[in-house]
């Protein structure tokens, strides 16, 4: 009975680690969980040292182990990919502090690039725990078009751009309104 709650501690504890890096890759948490993952990896080590007679709690810790496993995987590639400069999500802030607030150029709302919004939007989505296999491009930019329409209609006309934020553990696209430079 021991092993059993030890476990469902366990899995608890993972589950909170997993949203815990979800929050530290969209960058609404500061630091990356190191302690709590080094209680997890304890906690895993311990167990793997003892011998678990109970077939169905065996199974139920190596099922554990084996997600512990992936999402660490995940996590050191996407930790790589931040030291390295190369992750989707830093690159497209970089390019939108790049690209300045009196950036004159006339893209649409999408803005910057629509593939780097798509790559967010999915990324943000699969960190959620939601469906993105009916996500496609195309259908991102139909979901934007009538977003455009919908504000143009209640705000009138103006350009609008678009970020993915994640609010109540669910990916969102959120507009705001680019404010065009006074010419004269």
């Amino acid at each position: 009975m021991a092993i059993e709650e030890d476990l469902k501690v366990l899995e608890s504890k993972l589950n909170t680690l997993k949203l815990d890096y979800e929050r530290y890759f969209l960058g609404t948490r500061p630091r990356e969980p190191i302690l709590l993952r080094r209680e997890i990896q304890k906690t895993i080590t311990e167990f793997t040292n003892s011998t678990i007679q109970n077939t169905a709690m065996r199974f139920k810790f190596s099922s554990l182990c084996s997600r512990y496993q992936s999402f660490k995987r995940r996590w050191d590639e996407t930790q790589r990919q931040i030291e390295e400069g190369t992750y989707t999500r830093h690159r497209f802030k970089a390019a939108l502090h790049a690209r300045g607030p009196e950036s004159g150029e006339e893209e649409h709302s999408s803005a910057p690039a629509g593939d780097e919004l798509y790559a967010s939007y999915v990324e943000a989505r699969r960190s959620c725990g939601q469906e993105v296999k009916s996500l496609s491009p195309d259908r991102l930019e139909a979901m934007l078009a009538k977003q455009r329409r919908a504000l143009t209609k209640k705000f009138g006309k103006g350009e609008f751009e678009f970020r993915v934020v994640v609010e109540e553990g669910r990916a969102k696209l959120k507009a705001s309104r680019v404010k065009q430079r006074a010419t004269g």
